[in-house]
C-alpha cells in the first residue's frame, strides 16, 4: 500500500468516533457529578474537573477584569468572587477559583433549606449515549437531567466531555472547555509571515487594559 493511503487510514482510524457502551466507567462518573452540582458541593465537583480547564477559565476571569473600564467595576467583580484585588485571585488554586466562581453564580440565598432538599431528592439523571474519540481516551456524554423546582419540573440537555489523566489512564476527568472551538494555526503560504512562537493553538490572550 502506498505511504500516501496509509498516512490517511490512520488518519481517518484517529479521528473516528464510536459509540461507547452505557457500562463505560464516565457514566458513573457524570452521574456522580451531577448529583455533587445539585448538592452544591463545590469542593468534590472540583477533584472530578481537569485542572488545566479551571486554570484556563480563572486566566480568561482575570483577563477581563483587568479590561474592567472602570475600578469600581473591577472592584465589583473581584467582589462577586470573594476577593479583595487581583493579586488574591491570581494566588488561587485551581480548586479555590473553581468554588469561588461556583459560589459567585449559586448564591445560598437563592435556595433555601427546603429548595435544595427538593432538587435532590427530584434529580434524575438519564445518560442518553457515550461517544468515544481517540481510542477511548475521549468521550462525550449526552445527558438528560430532570429536577422539581418549587412549583415546576426543571428538563436539561447537556453534553459532557471526558479525558483520561496524562497521568493515570484509570482515571477520568471532566473537560468543560473541550466543546469550545480550538485554532491551529495553517502553513503560512510562501513570503507570508508564520505564526508568532508563543503561539499556542485554542489558547486566548490577556489584554491589559488602562484605566
Amino acid at each position: 500500500m502506498p505511504l500516501l493511503s496509509v498516512l490517511i487510514l490512520l488518519a481517518a482510524q484517529a479521528a473516528r468516533a464510536e459509540n461507547l457502551p452505557l457500562t463505560h466507567p464516565t457514566v458513573e462518573l457524570v452521574k456522580k457529578y451531577f448529583t455533587l452540582v445539585v448538592e452544591q458541593n463545590w469542593k468534590g465537583a472540583a477533584k472530578m474537573i481537569r485542572p488545566e480547564s479551571i486554570e484556563r477559565k480563572k486566566r480568561e476571569t482575570v483577563a477581563i477584569i483587568k479590561s474592567a473600564p472602570t475600578m469600581s467595576e473591577e472592584a465589583a467583580m473581584l467582589a462577586k468572587i470573594g476577593v479583595k484585588d487581583l493579586g488574591e485571585l491570581e494566588k488561587m488554586s485551581v480548586e479555590e477559583f473553581y468554588i469561588a466562581d461556583r459560589q459567585s453564580f449559586h448564591s445560598p440565598s437563592r435556595n433555601n433549606d427546603e429548595i435544595l432538599k427538593q432538587k435532590k431528592q427530584s434529580l434524575k439523571i438519564n445518560v442518553l449515549g457515550v461517544i468515544g474519540e481517540q481510542d477511548d481516551t475521549i468521550a462525550h456524554l449526552a445527558v438528560r437531567t430532570s429536577q422539581e423546582v418549587m412549583d415546576q419540573r426543571i428538563d436539561e440537555l447537556f453534553f459532557i466531555s471526558f479525558i483520561k489523566d496524562k497521568t493515570d489512564s484509570s482515571k477520568w476527568l471532566i473537560a468543560p472547555d473541550m466543546s469550545r472551538p480550538v485554532t491551529t494555526p495553517l502553513k503560512p503560504a510562501e513570503g507570508e509571515g508564520s505564526a508568532p512562537p508563543d503561539f499556542k493553538p485554542g489558547a486566548s490572550s490577556d489584554k491589559k487594559a488602562s484605566k
